[in-house]
């Protein structure tokens, strides 16, 4: 069995929100070709080129069955989280997109698990969605970027947020968005290879420093992109604690490395030695399928890298392929027989 945590999913059809709300920063699809759209902020400058398999869940499933994935776990486009949009307008993006993304599961719902996604620059609105999210659509939870705007994960404006998570039970995946130091990155896909990985680790430390690992210890979070940064420099994390709690252990005073192995990571970084790398870090039991799919910086079998690991007994080749990620979601295997 194989369970991707890391898939993106958008409507076929985007609402024009700029002319609704009166502002801009909205994304609109221009479908300019048969099973292929480009995705346009909404003053038309080009974001992204995507392919049917990007909408349409009845292509995901003939392609899910192609690469031997029996579940994905869905969630939007992160372009679309809209955090600086007016509460009330981001609100209205959020419940489009899941009201859109329930319909999909429900398309296959032994194929698709849904997580949604909540308007963040609003805590009160953001646990109101959170929980139609997970007690009316069904969803195991929500995905979220790695900062809201000008707040860190770690800000206590967020807190009721996480709170009301744990006490939902909601699996909670942390996608990198927004990427820091974009403007000085404009060549070379910069803000992909190297803004993302930072932005990862940014929210990992911000979630440990900031204490809201430990005082929600039942909050169960995931992290896109292997931990991002975080895995090669922890040694420097941890190093920095110890040399400047001062600065450093302000707000918890518990060490960074207590915290591996009370999280997940994906298993998207594209490297055998990484892989082994983050599996002996995390532990074997905290890092799950994950492949970016439809996306370039994916992985385009997935599940192909850790096939890949020989070395691997079967038991914890089997934890990375599917029983990590149906842990983190809440989910048994019964849930998803034919």
């Amino acid at each position: 069995m194989k369970v991707d945590i890391h898939t993106h999913l958008l409507p076929p059809e985007m609402p024009r929100f700029a002319e609704r709300f009166g502002y801009g920063g909205f994304i609109t699809l221009d479908h300019h070709a048969p099973c292929r759209a480009r995705m346009l902020r909404d003053d038309g400058k080009f974001f992204r080129e995507i392919e049917s398999n990007c909408w349409d869940p009845k292509q995901r499933v003939v392609e899910c069955d192609a690469h031997g994935v029996q579940v994905q776990v869905l969630s939007t486009v992160p372009v679309l989280f809209s955090y600086w949009a007016k509460p009330e307008h981001g609100l209205e993006v959020a419940r489009f997109l899941n009201d859109h993304l329930a319909s999909a599961v429900a398309t296959a719902p032994r194929r698709f698990v849904g997580l949604g996604t909540v308007p963040l620059q609003s805590t009160d609105l953001a646990v109101k969605e959170l929980e139609r999210c997970v007690r009316t659509l069904g969803f195991a939870g929500v995905q979220i970027g790695s900062h809201v705007n000008d707040l860190n994960l770690s800000d206590p404006a967020l807190f009721p947020f996480f709170q009301a998570a744990s006490d939902l039970g909601a699996a909670v995946f942390v996608h990198p968005w927004d990427m820091m130091g974009e403007a000085k990155m404009a060549k070379y896909w910069l803000p992909w290879l190297v803004g993302m990985p930072a932005e990862v680790s940014l929210a990992i430390c911000s979630l440990i420093f900031g204490g809201v690992m430990e005082r929600l210890p039942k909050l169960r979070l995931a992290f896109a992109h292997g931990g991002g940064a975080f895995p090669g420099t922890i040694g420097r994390i941890q190093h920095g604690f110890e040399v400047r709690p001062d600065l450093v252990a302000v707000d918890n005073p518990v060490a960074p490395r207590d915290y591996l192995g009370r999280f997940w990571v994906d298993s998207l970084v594209h490297d055998a030695e990484a892989l082994r790398a983050i599996v002996k870090l995390f532990g074997a039991d905290k890092v799950a399928l994950g492949s970016d799919y439809p996306f370039p910086l994916g992985e385009d079998r997935p599940g192909t890298l850790i096939e890949s690991l020989t070395d691997l007994e079967p038991p914890v080749r089997d934890r990375l392929l599917f029983r990590n990620a149906l842990e983190w979601l809440g989910r048994s295997h019964e849930d998803f027989a034919p």
